[in-house]
């Protein structure tokens, strides 16, 4: 999945005492060889192999509780994805310590550049549209509502905000309206699939890692993939068009404009991130990028024709 660290057998009793392994039934009296994945910007996630099989230990801090993460919904929703044939199957689950157990993927963990090898694309829209197709979550997700809440949250609090974020609001407004006018229901969506979060096993492409998941428009999920992993926009032509198997334009425009909402929004989860966590990150320069692409968005000729094309059927 990720690059390991073998952890030293100080660190491991620090951040994995015995009490807890052994309240884990699959590890409970066995050799276990753990090492740390890199990635993980709200947990820690160790690789842990036993004479039984690999699994995946997801240890999440008490600060993701700032950005509005359920890690009961993460749970149940972890278990729809792998109903799915989407997801890794669960193992265990402590609420109390913060703890999700799943089984570990063999496969390459995708990079940006995954999305440039011919054939790889369709194959994420096949891996995508199996989890849409699988059975909904348990929560909704929408990233207005989500925008909003942390939006709130960081201007109470005093946290540091881009200064003419706020200028935007009315053509938020805007794209909202224009999506009443296509609306096609709510699917299950990770909502989160920057490049690390897809594993190729060889015979397909798995999806991990569902903090955010809820049901939410399938644009969004789209969008977020081309924002998050750096797509052009042929390749946004291609995903969504593999996606719904013809090219439909309202449906192009939606995903852009929801990979703009999805970089207004994570700007402010940075904000939050940068205010409050203790993980060693450059959390402000992070949100800025995003910050930067969704005001280029906003103030382009562009934004008014994506605007009218979102709400023509097609």
């Amino acid at each position: 999945m990720t690059t390991p660290r073998a952890l030293s057998g100080a660190e491991r009793e620090a951040i994995l005492p015995e009490e807890l392994l052994s309240r884990i039934a699959v590890f409970r009296g066995q050799a276990l060889e753990i090492t740390e994945l890199s990635g993980g910007l709200t947990n820690r996630n160790f690789k842990i192999v036993t004479s039984s099989g690999a699994y995946v230990l997801r240890l999440s801090s008490a600060e993701s509780l700032e950005l509005s993460v359920d890690r009961d919904n993460e749970h149940a929703n972890t278990r729809l994805a792998a109903e799915s044939g989407a997801g890794a199957p669960v193992i265990d689950y402590l609420p109390d310590a913060s703890v999700l157990v799943i089984g570990f993927l063999e496969g390459t963990t995708f990079t940006d550049e995954s999305f440039q090898i011919p054939g790889n694309i369709p194959r994420v829209a096949r891996a995508v549209r199996r989890l849409h197709d699988g059975p909904r979550f348990v929560n909704d997700f929408n990233m207005f509502d989500i925008q909003a809440g942390y939006q709130e949250k960081v201007i109470t609090r005093g946290y540091k905000i881009p200064a003419d974020y706020l200028d935007f609001a009315p053509k938020v407004a805007q794209i909202k309206t224009a999506f009443a006018f296509t609306e096609e229901g709510t699917v299950p969506c990770n909502n989160d699939l920057l490049a690390g979060n897809f594993i190729d096993t060889g015979d397909d492409i798995r999806l991990i890692d569902y903090e955010y998941s809820g049901n939410n428009d399938a644009c969004f999920e789209l969008g977020n993939i081309w924002s998050e992993c750096h797509l052009g926009e042929e390749q946004l032509e291609e995903l969504v068009t593999a996606y719904y198997g013809v090219r439909r334009e309202s449906r192009l425009a939606r995903a852009r404009l929801q990979a703009l909402m999805s970089q207004y929004g994570w700007t402010l989860w940075a904000s939050i991130q940068d205010a409050t966590s203790s993980i060693d990150f450059d959390f402000w320069s992070w949100g800025l990028e995003k910050y930067e692409r969704a005001r280029a968005t906003f103030s382009s000729p562009e934004f008014d024709a994506l605007v009218t094309r979102a709400q023509q059927a097609d």
